[in-house]
């Protein structure tokens, strides 16, 4: 099962869900806003996207991880907008039987949306500026 959205708002926390008796890993992942982008202070960071194709290119994405990768469950919030510094921006969720599975598919699919999905962030600086943000690592 895949539930992927892309919100404005903040994106919740989430308890551990207990559900998954047939799955002995549940792996969450919250991308968080930096206080530092491309080495200069930043107050927040500004996720613009390209409505209605980045949420078919996540939930395809999604898919195949699940495809790919031998996990049960995929969750995926992205959130846009303005970002403030520690906010979380992105929350992945995946539950698998073992951790080697679910470990191999959040990299693979972290990735890849940053590759795939058309969404975009921009570093607003103290004096609120802006700066394209690219960072194949972050």
């Amino acid at each position: 099962m895949v539930t992927t959205r892309i919100i404005k708002n903040k994106i919740p926390a989430l308890p551990s869900d207990e559900s998954h008796i047939n799955d002995g890993a549940e792996l969450q992942f919250y991308g968080r806003v930096r206080e530092m982008e491309n080495g200069q202070p930043i107050v927040a960071l500004d996720y613009e996207y390209y409505k209605g194709m980045a949420e078919k290119e996540l939930q395809k994405l999604g898919e195949e991880a699940m495809s790919r990768f031998a996990i049960s469950q995929l969750d995926c919030i992205h959130r846009v907008g303005k970002i403030l510094v520690g906010e979380a921006s992105l929350r992945v969720v995946i539950w698998s039987k073992h951790r080697v599975e679910a470990l191999d598919a959040m990299a693979w699919f972290i990735s890849q949306m940053k590759r795939d999905v058309p969404i975009w962030k921009n570093a607003v600086l103290e004096d609120g500026s802006r700066i394209s943000s690219t960072c194949s690592q972050c």
